[in-house]
């Protein structure tokens, strides 16, 4: 069988418009008016975007400014605390401080008895020693005064006063002061907790 002109013509126009047909069809998956609406969604989408990472970088010199201020204001409230690399060096601190106000006042405080190093919350530590001494109540009064003028964090834990000679009007004083230091030198408790 042959075919004509006409006829191969023809089949060659079928042919060419099939292959428009399914490229349209199957290439672009969309129409046109669908396509130009998804990019115009795309464009406003993203400049809210952009809008919204401008507003928050705006934002950080301010909260760093913020943040050195509170880094500042750490700094100043965490100046008392004791600063050791271990308890027991924070502890032996404390007591230097201790026998050397008791000093200023003529105060011999003696021993030095080590409590135990517990948690102060999430952050600190308390370190806690105790000595003993002879003293007039006018010298012990000044002492406590000049724990309150001292740069640590101290804190009186424990006082016992008794009468010791009435005659010369002494006192015997057990003082037990507490000093904070960093959560990381205290040590983690194994077992149950102790109350």
């Amino acid at each position: 069988m042959k075919l004509e002109q006409r006829d191969r013509r023809a089949l060659l126009l079928l042919a060419g418009a099939l292959i428009v047909i399914l490229g349209i069809k199957f290439g672009t998956g969309r129409s046109g008016p669908e396509v130009a609406e998804a990019a115009a969604d795309s464009v406003d989408v993203a400049e809210k975007k952009l809008v919204r990472f401008r507003e928050l970088a705006a934002t950080i010199p301010g909260k760093q400014t913020a943040l050195k201020q509170a880094g500042a204001e750490l700094a100043t409230r965490e100046a008392g605390v004791i600063r050791a690399d271990t308890a027991q060096q924070a502890q032996a601190q404390l007591l230097q401080v201790i026998r050397a106000l008791g000093k200023k006042e003529e105060i011999d405080a003696r021993g030095g008895e080590f409590g135990p190093v517990r948690p102060l919350g999430d952050d600190y530590g308390e370190v806690s020693v105790a000595v003993t001494f002879e003293c007039r109540i006018e010298q012990l009064v000044n002492f406590l005064a000049a724990l309150t003028s001292e740069k640590s964090l101290l804190a009186t834990s424990e006082i016992r006063i008794t009468s010791a000679n009435s005659k010369e009007k002494t006192l015997n004083v057990r003082l037990a002061l507490s000093g904070v230091i960093p959560r990381k030198l205290v040590p983690e408790q194994k077992g149950p907790a102790l109350f």
